[in-house]
């Protein structure tokens, strides 16, 4: 049977520990991304968004509309500066639009 502590502990420090504990942080960090594309871009950008991918530290965004992908690649550095800006770290160096 397995020990139990008697220190408390909040949650949000155990499931940190837990992640660090299994190398999890690529996988969680593939969602964050997401996440963030999807609050930052808002839903008419969303709507010609059709996936999403995080490749070491490049992330591809495919899109439906050629005209929206022109008109974000004028603002490529914004949108990282802003993605890494919400995730707290500075996890995207570059942004490939498709």
């Amino acid at each position: 049977m397995a020990k139990r502590f008697n220190e408390e502990s909040p949650i949000s420090d155990v499931l940190k520990q837990f992640i660090s504990q299994n190398k999890l942080e690529a996988g969680m960090d593939i969602v964050n991304v997401r996440d963030a594309w999807k609050n930052l871009m808002g839903n008419g950008v969303n709507n010609y968004t059709i996936e999403i991918q995080l490749k070491g530290s490049t992330l591809y965004v495919a899109l439906s509309s050629a005209v929206l992908r022109e008109e974000l690649s004028y603002g490529k550095d914004k949108i990282i500066k802003m993605i890494n800006e919400e995730l707290r770290k500075d996890l995207v160096k570059s942004l490939v639009l498709r």
